[in-house]
């Protein structure tokens, strides 16, 4: 079975029953082996919180096309938004939107706060000012149930996999659905399967992190953010420390996954050929603002210098190689 083969059957299995729809929250440190119990009698959810799109639209041709469909219905919105860590400003009045349906690339040099910006996304930090929205729900705000519901419907593939070293690839798989669903073993062990068929690794169900390579590892996660079928999936540095043909694999699974599910992806890297190869759209963000956006072909010819230097790799141009001190004999002298 091909990767588009494997993407299309996987869509038919990411659009979640009755069945599985009944999920907890809350739980701080969860245990995989433990099920999930009943909601309280009278809790109240919040709808912005639980509704699910009825339709995404399709990927996008041009960025105009792409702009206009993010204004209309974008799934995250960030305005005037300022982090800072310590003393180092990564933030200072950034705007961008993402909308659903499509690949958005966010692309920047190492320390430009591409991982920042997912954490500030997923509400593991919160803004020094402006703000972060989340279909409509504003991140930074939530208190803890809620944000906890929210991120049940955010898969995330970490930079370094994150997957629990005591567990086999199968339940690893199965840990969020163990954590946040009620469903019973028979059907569990389905849905599990059905991941780890779209990504290519059912027959490694049972080896253990240990004994999977890098690029196995990477697809071990991503069938795990997919598990409880989430509206988006936010890439952390996907491509990073992976063989060439690793590398095509995970580009190609993310783009069909994104197509065949009707998900939004949000993926952030300084890959720049292949992630400008799947990507709708493109941010380029450095010293704590969007210096480039628009499709990936509008972007690769931005007159902008810095841009230029970026997107070819250049050792030479506004970005300087030494980071900020003093002068050299200041410092030996000194």
């Amino acid at each position: 079975m091909t990767l588009r083969e494997a993407a299309k059957t996987m869509a038919t299995f990411l659009i979640p029953s009755d069945e599985t729809k009944h999920r907890k929250m809350g739980r701080r440190h969860p245990r995989p082996n433990r099920r999930a119990r009943p909601q309280e009698p009278g809790a109240r959810s919040n709808p912005s919180l639980t509704k699910r799109p009825a339709e995404h639209p399709a990927s996008v041709a041009s960025g105009s096309d792409f702009r206009g469909a993010a204004a209309a219905d974008a799934l995250v919105r960030i305005r005037g938004l300022s982090f800072a860590h310590g003393e180092r400003r990564v933030f200072e009045g950034l705007d961008l939107e993402i909308p659903r349906g499509g690949v958005t690339a966010i692309l920047g040099p190492s320390g430009s706060g591409k991982t920042t910006l997912l954490k500030l996304i997923s509400g593991q930090l919160r803004p020094d000012a402006g703000g972060v929205e989340v279909d409509g729900a504003p991140v930074h705000a939530l208190g803890r149930r809620e944000l906890y519901r929210l991120r049940t419907r955010m898969g995330m593939l970490f930079q370094g996999c994150a997957l629990l070293q005591d567990l086999s690839v199968f339940d690893n798989v199965a840990y969020p659905l163990r954590e946040h669903t009620d469903l019973p073993e028979s059907l569990l062990r389905k849905l599990v399967l059905l991941k780890l068929e779209a990504v290519g690794l059912r027959g490694a169900r049972d080896l253990m992190p240990g004994e999977l390579s890098g690029g196995m590892a990477r697809r071990v996660g991503l069938a795990r953010a997919i598990a409880l079928d989430p509206m988006a999936i936010l890439y952390d540095e996907p491509f990073t420390g992976q063989d060439p043909i690793s590398l095509g694999v995970l580009a190609t699974l993310i783009r069909h996954l994104n197509d065949a599910s009707r998900l939004t992806s949000v993926l952030v890297s300084h890959d720049v050929e292949e992630t400008t190869g799947i990507a709708d759209y493109v941010y380029v963000i450095a010293n704590g603002r969007v210096m480039a956006r628009g499709t990936p072909g509008q972007v690769k010819a931005s007159p902008s210098p810095w841009v230029h230097q970026f997107m070819r790799g250049l050792p030479d141009g506004p970005a300087h190689f030494h980071y900020p001190a003093p002068r050299l004999e200041q410092d030996l002298l000194g």
